[in-house]
């Protein structure tokens, strides 16, 4: 879990060092990513319980399987791709904080944003535009493994490609919420701590 520190007005910070308050919308987007990286957690379980199979099958039995290799790298696949969404909502993505950890709180607030607006959800919605049709033209040709004995349902592993960018556009969308609702909370301690003009 990430550790919690609280700046001097009281809200809870993570890696990142940037203290964010939550929003309504946060809650909800953060919820249904916070669930879906939870529960796909056990592909890595179950991808390390088939490598082990796999391994005694091939070199103690002596018999090979391709739906099995190819198994283990769609469940490698999948679970990359279902984390990145779940990553980010933990602050788990590599960050460049070298120069920004000692810019003041409101500029790095503004540096988040810029980074949300003008790379993290543009390029998810970039990805999410191009996968739909890849997806789509998969599963009207019915395409399948190249590999002999390969497996069917190829649209299934593409199709994770939307999902997982779409998980991942949520929580940029609740990140964003959380540091305009911060820049807020911010300038009204500003506001209060100007002293009213003398009458």
């Amino acid at each position: 879990m990430a550790t919690t520190e609280t700046n001097p007005g009281g809200l809870p910070a993570g890696p990142s060092g940037l203290p964010l308050p939550e929003t309504r919308l946060s809650r909800v987007l953060d919820g249904i990513v916070r669930t879906v990286g939870e529960w796909s957690s056990w592909i890595w379980t179950i991808l390390m319980l088939l490598i082990v199979i796999q391994v005694i099958q091939r070199y103690v039995i002596g018999l090979g399987s391709i739906q099995m290799e190819e198994t283990q790298w769609h469940l490698y696949a999948i679970g990359f791709m279902l984390g990145l969404g779940f990553a980010e909502l933990r602050e788990r993505h590599v960050r460049i904080d070298v120069f920004a950890e000692m810019f003041p709180l409101r500029l790095r607030y503004w540096i988040e944003i810029v980074g949300l607006v003008v790379f993290l959800l543009p390029f998810c919605v970039f990805v999410i535009w191009w996968s739909i049709p890849y997806v789509i033209e998969s599963w009207q040709v019915g395409e399948v493994s190249a590999a002999p004995g390969g497996l069917p349902f190829r649209y299934l592993l593409k199709g994770v490609i939307t999902i997982a960018f779409v998980l991942l556009a949520m929580t940029g969308v609740s990140r964003l919420s959380r540091v305009v609702a911060a820049l807020r909370l911010q300038a009204d301690r500003d506001a209060r701590d100007v002293p009213a003009d003398p009458v």
